[in-house]
């Protein structure tokens, strides 16, 4: 990569890093349902009238934007809401790359290969320190609720995978309008609408900017700077990374929200990024009978299909933040 593009490369996962302390912020702003409806609001509205019309079939839209919006997104919010700390959000979140692999060895019939499988393991380790910590200095819950949005992280992987989007940025925005409704009816259920309205009621600059960040900011702009690079670098180039976001986010996190990180989450960070890295950036194999096309006398296999079978297992979108 050119240096300037690594660099853009860093800024984004900067951002991303850092978007996990503007959450904690509106967190005490916002209750947290709503709060995830507002961010896909606007991040919907007005780029859906600039996008352009869908260019993937409505089922996977609505099916990624439940499993990212409703049920990664929602759980995110609500386990930082719980006491879940923003550095730590940010790397125990990695552990997506574990789901994805699963998921995609069943849905996609990826055979994951002694690397992926040693990484997968490694990463898991690292979950289960990451636990031992939360679990002695902070609310179990909150760390439960963050890695289901985990897995949902990685339900939405693999169904973006399935969806193949020729125009990610595209993808993201129309993807962004279909949790708004759900999570606004949820916040309506559980939080009431009196505590929406007074939250509404008193919003103040301070809220509207931390919309903002994470709506045009984190979101449109961190996703259309990603979908450029991927555009123009191999995913298994730009993918390693989004292994700087937990850095960027759990070094915020001390800096303006004064979280502290004990030797045993240093462990876990350690475990959870080697680990992620592994399951990643490693080869798959492709699903059995694959390899034995060409030697039946038949012919051989697509180029782009073999190429992508034996991809590292990475979204085919941008990861979102």
């Amino acid at each position: 990569m050119r240096l300037a593009h690594i660099g853009l490369a860093v800024s984004v996962t900067a951002l991303w890093g850092v978007n996990f302390v503007v959450i904690d912020f509106g967190l005490s702003q916002f209750p947290p349902l709503l709060f995830a409806a507002l961010r896909f609001l606007v991040a919907a509205v007005p780029a859906i009238f600039l996008v352009g019309r869908p260019k993937v079939a409505w089922k996977w839209i609505i099916a990624v934007g439940m499993a990212l919006g409703v049920m990664k997104f929602g759980l995110v919010f609500l386990g930082m809401h719980q006491g879940m700390p923003a550095g730590l959000t940010s790397l125990v979140l990695q552990v997506q790359a574990v789901f994805t692999a699963v998921f995609a060895a069943v849905v996609l019939r990826e055979r994951p290969g002694p690397i992926r499988t040693l990484g997968m393991a490694v990463a898991l380790v690292g979950v289960a320190v990451a636990a031992v910590d939360e679990g002695t200095s902070g609310p179990l819950l909150g760390f439960t609720l963050v890695v289901a949005a985990a897995a949902g992280w990685g339900v939405s992987n693999v169904l973006t995978r399935k969806a193949a989007p020729p125009d990610a940025f595209n993808f993201i925005v129309w993807v962004s309008l279909v949790p708004v409704l759900p999570l606004y009816l949820l916040s309506l259920l559980f939080e009431g609408p009196s505590v929406g309205f007074e939250a509404l009621r008193s919003l103040d600059w301070a809220g509207v900017g931390t919309i903002v960040f994470i709506a045009w900011i984190s979101t449109n702009l961190g996703f259309g700077a990603w979908g450029w690079l991927l555009h123009r670098y191999p995913a298994s180039t730009v993918a390693p990374f989004t292994l700087l976001v937990p850095v960027f986010g759990m070094s915020s996190a001390a800096l303006f929200l004064d979280e502290s990180i004990s030797p045993l989450r240093w462990c876990a960070a350690g475990l959870l990024v080697a680990g992620v890295a592994l399951t990643s950036l490693a080869p798959s194999r492709p699903p059995a009978g694959t390899g034995r096309v060409a030697a039946a006398g038949h012919p051989p296999p697509d180029p782009d299909e073999t190429a992508a079978l034996t991809a590292p297992s990475v979204p085919t979108a941008p990861p979102f933040r």
